[in-house]
């Protein structure tokens, strides 16, 4: 009886849903900002050379996979990320490694959404993205319902937090047998309205499509695409140079208490909206961290164009490059570039003395070794 009670609260239970509103005056400096961040992002990226533009692609693409991958508790590998995404963009990429399906899924979901971004959203193309998520047909252990809308044959589809018994219901989804009516007014909307600025139709999309929750399992995935497809149409590009999924993914907490608080609110979107613009304020303005390790990426190698560097060397160097996890050792060396540990010094020593690697200036227990002056790529 009490979840009978608290549907109403939720804003698909209202008479007038889906007819969001929201308060032009209150919003106009944000989206100003964000518009003004995106056209002087494009332009900058547009300055550049091809190579330093794919590379940048490359970089964002792989951390929006990675982080929105990561907002639901998955944990991707980064080198296969990168290595489908170069792969699938037709991208010289130097050490490719296989990928898993389940990375290949998400790469390929992300990259439909933004190089085919002016083509219609369908059904079909939404079933595709859902089977390419979970080929296997299933959840972590679990069998699900892919390439078609949830059921609920399990019950309802709710949020819920909290242990046994102490259960909080942060949200319950609109039942299973009103999805097709539901996405059929969302689909037309998504394709044929043009009347309101592309950056705040993303924002009002994400809100609508994640409160439909259409599918068993990848609904969060799924609507970051939608977003970034969205967004991707309001740079007027198909190149992606900033990550909204890496944004959220650091706003994560107050994303989930906004949300909520919108979903149990009236169709006013106003403070969602303010919300949304700023996170994509704050993910135009944190590009530069990606466009400064491409620039130190390209002036190290040209720098070192003459250093007579081996195939290990260069391998283990790029990954320095592109942002190693954690720290490095002579033991990693030996272990990533698949040699013993004494070619594994020899390497370390060899590029110290050529001024490519220094030792770390903090101590511990085993020796760390960083790029020269790597500072200026972080």
């Amino acid at each position: 009886m009490q979840n009978i009670q608290r549907m109403s609260y939720y804003i698909h239970k209202k008479d007038s849903w889906p007819n969001f509103t929201w308060k032009s005056d209150e919003i106009v400096n944000l989206l100003s900002e964000a518009r003004n961040l995106q056209g002087r992002l494009i332009g900058r990226m547009e300055s550049l050379g091809f190579d330093l533009r794919d590379e940048a692609l490359l970089e964002t693409l792989t951390l929006d996979v990675l982080k929105s991958a990561e907002i639901e508790g998955e944990l991707l590998n980064p080198e296969q990320v990168r290595s489908s995404i170069a792969q699938r963009l037709g991208m010289e990429f130097a050490g490719s490694i296989v990928s898993d399906r389940n990375v290949d899924g998400m790469v390929e979901m992300m990259i439909d959404a933004t190089h085919n971004c002016f083509k219609p959203l369908t059904a079909d193309r939404l079933f595709d993205w859902h089977a390419a998520l979970f080929p296997m047909g299933r959840s972590g252990i679990f069998k699900i319902t892919v390439a078609d809308w949830r059921k609920d044959t399990n019950g309802l589809m709710q949020v819920v937090s909290g242990s046994a018994g102490k259960e909080k219901v942060h949200f319950q989804a609109p039942d299973a047998d009103l999805i097709e009516t539901e996405m059929n007014y969302f689909l037309e909307w998504f394709n044929e309205n043009d009347k309101i600025d592309l950056v705040i139709k993303a924002a009002v999309a994400h809100l609508w499509f994640v409160t439909i929750h259409p599918f068993q399992d990848g609904n969060g995935r799924i609507t970051r695409a939608l977003t970034d497809m969205l967004l991707t149409q309001s740079d007027n590009s198909t190149q992606r140079f900033y990550s909204m999924s890496a944004q959220i993914r650091i706003e994560r907490k107050q994303y989930y208490e906004i949300l909520e608080k919108t979903q149990k609110g009236d169709l006013n979107i106003t403070e969602w909206i303010k919300w949304f613009l700023s996170c994509l304020t704050n993910a135009l303005k944190s590009t530069d961290k990606i466009l400064t390790r491409v620039l130190f990426k390209a002036d190290f190698w040209n720098k070192h164009s003459k250093t007579i560097i081996n195939e290990r060397q260069k391998k283990l160097l790029n990954k320095l490059l592109d942002g190693f996890d954690g720290k490095l050792t002579s033991s990693k060396w030996a272990k990533i570039a698949k040699c013993s540990k004494d070619t594994a010094v020899r390497d370390i020593n060899d590029l110290i003395n050529k001024d490519v690697l220094q030792k770390e200036t903090a101590g511990g227990r085993s020796t760390n070794y960083e790029l020269k002056n790597e500072r200026f790529c972080k």
